[in-house]
C-alpha cells in the first residue's frame, strides 16, 4: 500500500522502529499505520544493543508492588507511584506477549523463565534471552510481526518537522528521502525516536541518538520534561570504539567487581557497593578517575570461564577488544546511556500538543524519575505502546498550515560531544553549565542536536541540588523534590532575560 494515497483521518504516523514503535504500531491494529524510520527496520536503534533484560515481577517471592517499590527508591523522589504501579503490573501480561511473538526468553531445565538479578533490584526479575542479547532478541520478534501485519507500512525516510493545522494540532509529518522532502497528513503522530546518548563524546548509544524527536516536539510547541537527568551507564567498556560497547550490569549482578589497577574495590564503604543504583556506581568510578586511577570490571575466574554461554554478547565486544575476561580485567567508565528525561506525556502517551504523542525514551511518562531503575526501559516501552494504542484519540486532520523548513543536522556534532562530555558530564557545576549554554544558545536556531543539548544544558543549570543521575559539585544537597518543565518559547525567554542559577529553585 501506498501511505501517501491513505486516508489521513484515519492514518497514524508512528516515527522511530526501536522497541516502542514497533510496539506502537503493533498494538494499533488492525488501525492503519505508517512507521517511519531512518533505517531499514532492524537497523540503528538502541533496542538491538540493550544486554540487560525486561523487569517483570514473575518470581514466586516477588511482587508488582515491590518492583514498584524498587522503581521509587532508585528514581530518587521524581518517579510517579502510580505510574510505577501501573508499569509494574503490566510486566508479566507484556512477557507472555513476547513469548506468542516468539521471543525465545531463556529458561531454567524445568522450563521456567530464567530471572537474572541487576543493581538495585530487591528480586531476581529480569527476564532475559539469549544470555545478554535481550534487546536483538525482541527487535527481531517484533520486526517480524510488523511486517506481517497488514495494517503497517513501512517508510524508509528522515522526518524533519511536524505537520500542524491552524490550531497548532500535529497534523502529520515531513518527511526527507534521496533528499526530496515529501509529506504524511495523519490523524496522529506518535514519536519512537530514542534518546539523547551520541550527544556525548563517550556513549553507549547509537550515533543516530542526538534527539531528534525531543527537538520536533520542542518547535511543535510540546512541554519538556526533565531534561537534565542523563543516566551515565557505570560500565561501558573503554576499549577505544565509539560508540561504546556495553558491559551490562547483570555481570554484577553474578558477581563481577569493580576494581583499580592494584586490585582494590571501588565501591568500598558504599551502600550497596557494586550494586548500588547507577548514578552512584556511575560517580564513583568517575571519582576514581579522576584521582588517576584505572577501572576494571574483574570477572575473572569462573564467571569469566562462562562468559561465553551467559554473556555472549560481552564475550564477543570483549574478544574485539582483545581482552580475554577470564583472564584480564575489562577496563571500564561512565557513558552516557539513557535519558530520564523527555515529552512530558500523560496516562495514555499524549504530549501537551494536541495529535502529538511519545513512547520510549523520547518521553517522560514519570516513572523513571532522576534515575532509572535497570531494565525497566524495554518495560516501559512495551507497557506505554498499549496504553497509547488503548487511549489514543487525537484531534481529527485539519488544513494543514504552511511551515518554513527546519533545523538541520549538525555540521560540527563532535564540538557538541565534547562540549556536552566536558561540561554536562557525570559531575556539573555552575561555570561548566553556564559555558555550556553560552556556546550551545547561538547555534540552537539552527540545529537540532544543539537545540536539544542546549535543553539538557539549561535544565541543568537551573537544577540547583544534586538528585539521582544529575549531580552538581557546588550544589551537593538535595532541594525539596520537583520536577522541571520548559518549552522552547521559555527557554527562549530564560536565554534573554537569564536567571542566576541560585536563584532557579
Amino acid at each position: 500500500m501506498n501511505a501517501l494515497s491513505r486516508n489521513p483521518a484515519d492514518r497514524v504516523v508512528v516515527v522511530g522502529a526501536g522497541v516502542a514503535g514497533l510496539s506502537v504500531a503493533l498494538r494499533l491494529a488492525p488501525r492503519p499505520v505508517t512507521l517511519v524510520t531512518a533505517q531499514p527496520l532492524g537497523l540503528g536503534t538502541a533496542t538491538g544493543w540493550a544486554q540487560g533484560g525486561i523487569a517483570a515481577a514473575i518470581g514466586a517471592d516477588d511482587a508488582f508492588a515491590l518492583h514498584a517499590a524498587d522503581t521509587l527508591a532508585a528514581g530518587a523522589g521524581l518517579s510517579e507511584q502510580d505510574v510505577a504501579l501501573r508499569v509494574a503490573a503490566e510486566g508479566p501480561r507484556l512477557i507472555d506477549w513476547l513469548v506468542a511473538l516468539g521471543v525465545p526468553f531463556d529458561r531454567q531445565e524445568d522450563g521456567a523463565l530464567a530471572l537474572g538479578l541487576e543493581a538495585a533490584h530487591g528480586r531476581r526479575r529480569i527476564v532475559r534471552s539469549g544470555g545478554d542479547a535481550t534487546g536483538a532478541r525482541v527487535l527481531e520478534a517484533l520486526v517480524r510481526a510488523v511486517q506481517a501485519a497488514p495494517s503497517v507500512e513501512v517508510v524508509t525516510a528522515r522526518v524533519t518537522d511536524l505537520l500542524q493545522d491552524a490550531h497548532g494540532a500535529v497534523a502529520g509529518v515531513v518527511c526527507e528521502r534521496d533528499g526530496a522532502p515529501f509529506r504524511i497528513p495523519a490523524r496522529a503522530v506518535v514519536l519512537a525516536t530514542g534518546g539523547v546518548g551520541a550527544l556525548y563524546a563517550s556513549t553507549t548509544n547509537p550515533r543516530g541518538a542526538t534527539g531528534r524527536g525531543l527537538a520536533l516536539a520542542a518547535r511543535a510547541g510540546a512541554t519538556l520534561r526533565d531534561m537534565e537527568f542523563v543516566q551515565f551507564h557505570p560500565t561501558a567498556i573503554a576499549a577505544g570504539a565509539d560508540p561504546m560497547p556495553l558491559a551490562t550490569e547483570a555481570l554484577r549482578g553474578e558477581g563481577a567487581r569493580l576494581v583499580d589497577e592494584r586490585g582494590a574495590a571501588v565501591m568500598a564503604g558504599v551502600d550497596g557497593g557494586d550494586l548500588a543504583p547507577r548514578d552512584v556506581v556511575a560517580r564513583g568510578i568517575f571519582q576514581a578517575l579522576g584521582r588517576g586511577r584505572t577501572v576494571f570490571l574483574d570477572t575473572r575466574g569462573a564467571l569469566g570461564d562462562r562468559m561465553a554461554t551467559r554473556f555472549p554478547t560481552v564475550a564477543a565486544l570483549c574478544a574485539q577488544a582483545g581482552i580475554d575476561p577470564a583472564r584480564q580485567p575489562i577496563p571500564v567508565r561512565p557513558a552516557a546511556h539513557y535519558h530520564m528525561g523527555g515529552i512530558a506525556v500523560d496516562a495514555v502517551g499524549a504530549s501537551t500538543v494536541p495529535g502529538l504523542y511519545a513512547c520510549g525514551e523520547v518521553a517522560s511518562t514519570g516513572l523513571h524519575g532522576a534515575n532509572r531503575l535497570a531494565s525497566n526501559s524495554l518495560l516501559e516501552a512495551l507497557a506505554f505502546a498499549g496504553f497509547i494504542a488503548d487511549g489514543l484519540d487525537a484531534v481529527p486532520a485539519g488544513a494543514v498550515r504552511p511551515s518554513a523548513p527546519r533545523a538541520r543536522p549538525a555540521s560540527d556534532l563532535a564540538a557538541i560531544r565534547t562540549l556536552m562530555e566536558t561540561r554536562v558530564g557525570v559531575v556539573r557545576d555552575e561555570a561548566g553549565l553556564r559555558a555550556a549554554v553560552s556556546a550551545l544558545a547561538p547555534l540552537a536556531g539552527g540545529c537540532d542536536a544543539a537545540l536539544t543539548a542546549l535543553l539538557i544544558a539549561h535544565g541543568a543549570l537551573r537544577r540547583t541540588e544534586s538528585r539521582g543521575a544529575h549531580w552538581r559539585s557546588d550544589f551537593p544537597a538535595q532541594a525539596p523534590a520537583r520536577h522541571s518543565e520548559t518549552t522552547l518559547g521559555a527557554l527562549e525567554r530564560a536565554l534573554a532575560d537569564p536567571v542566576p542559577a541560585a536563584e532557579a529553585l
